[in-house]
């Protein structure tokens, strides 16, 4: 496999349709590293997005089915447990 700009070398991609457990398929949005989240269907502006069941955070905007799910377009739930706020060097 290629390079691909802007991903470590040796990154694995997937781009294909996932067929999930009830044989519905889901054409994946574009390629992506293997183990990033995906939509399994459309999610909401401000929907709280599960992972294992567990929620992990609230849509900032509208996701399609098979998006890439991840900080452009998800605001993370877990607390930060280190803040540089006020901070001096």
């Amino acid at each position: 496999m290629g390079r691909t700009p802007g991903f470590a070398a040796n990154a694995l991609f997937l781009a294909v349709t996932l067929t999930l457990a009830a044989g519905a398929g889901i054409a994946i949005a574009k390629a992506m590293p293997i183990g990033h989240k995906l939509a399994r269907r459309p999610i909401a502006a401000g929907e709280k997005v599960t992972k294992y069941g567990a929620p992990i955070g609230t849509a900032t905007r509208g996701i399609a089915t098979g998006e890439h799910v991840h900080v452009h377009n998800l605001a993370s739930d877990y607390t930060a447990s280190i803040s540089l706020e006020g901070a001096t060097s």
